[in-house]
């Protein structure tokens, strides 16, 4: 059997300064024939291309035309936690070093010292140590039948989250959701055609949202997600997609059941009194009061 092919190693370099770039690409050409190069010079088009996947590390300058210091690094973190970011700090910024590695940075370097040799050294480095520490963490976080984050995951980092949004004054959207009549398909078709219809729910749930989105099955057949940056219209229109997407999966199936869900939404606006226990609790609410409703439409 033959191995596969070897990849190369993909660095996205988020910088303002477009010689240090070119001069980035340049070094590291010479040394390294297998390290592919992408560019970006603002936290905008630096997430564009994250959302596109195939990075295996981003170099960061945090001072960029759109985003300053800490907050560059946590909206990358929070977007593509994934990807092991390696943070470019300025003489004198140890503060936002260690912050910066408190907060889930790979390494830390000051720009002075950032030669092409030691770069490319901090990221196979990085590379590695990120890969290990998500396996590490995906024993504990990750729900051992769908795959999306487990109570424990959604819980850890829904709160880094809106401790992100409060810090940079955005917002974020969380919608709960459990399947209808769940305990009937499973009584009456087994638990195993259960199990099919939790990791249906959970692969629509993927196509609907965001990688950069915390997807969870919080226990039995209730989900969550954690949208962030998003206004409420735009909660709305992924509610209606996600509904649709259900729909649409109803209509292809060759299962014995058809899937329904409960929806609730709960929005947060940078507020720090509100907690994600409160969110979860206000979501809770309002797919209960749903599914109360559908249950009165029934009986009528």
């Amino acid at each position: 059997m033959s191995e596969p092919a070897h990849r190369p190693t993909t660095l996205l370099v988020v910088e303002a300064e477009p010689t240090r770039l070119d001069d980035l690409r340049q070094h590291l050409g010479r040394m390294d024939g297998e390290t592919v190069l992408h560019g970006a010079g603002e936290l905008a088009g630096a997430l564009e291309r994250l959302s596109g996947g195939g990075v295996d590390a981003v170099i960061l300058d945090p001072d960029l035309p759109d985003s300053q210091g800490i907050v560059s690094f946590e909206r990358m973190y929070a977007f593509a936690p994934d990807v092991p970011v390696i943070l470019l700090t300025n003489e004198g910024e140890d503060d936002l070093a260690v912050r910066a590695v408190q907060g889930g940075a790979q390494d830390c370097m000051r720009k002075d010292e950032a030669n092409a040799s030691v770069l490319l050294r901090s990221v196979r480095y990085a590379i590695e140590r990120h890969r290990l520490l998500t396996a590490l963490r995906s024993l504990s976080l990750i729900d051992g039948l769908t795959e999306l984050y487990n109570r424990r995951g959604f819980n850890d980092l829904g709160e880094q989250y809106l401790k992100l949004a409060g810090r940079s004054a955005r917002s974020a959207s969380l919608i709960l959701l459990d399947i209808d009549r769940f305990k009937t398909i499973n009584d009456t078709l087994g638990h195993h055609v259960g199990d099919r219809a939790l990791l249906s729910v959970a692969d629509t749930l993927r196509d609907t949202f965001r990688r950069s989105d915390i997807i969870a099955r919080l226990s039995g057949d209730e989900f969550a997600v954690l949208a962030f940056e998003t206004s409420e219209e735009n909660a709305q229109t992924l509610v209606g997609r996600l509904r649709a997407e259900l729909t649409q999966v109803n209509e292809t199936t060759k299962e014995r059941f058809q899937l329904s869900v409960s929806i609730g939404l709960a929005r947060y606006d940078g507020d720090d009194a509100v907690s994600l226990d409160e969110l979860l609790r206000q979501a809770g609410a309002a797919m209960h009061g749903e599914k109360r409703t559908k249950r009165r439409t029934v009986a009528r």
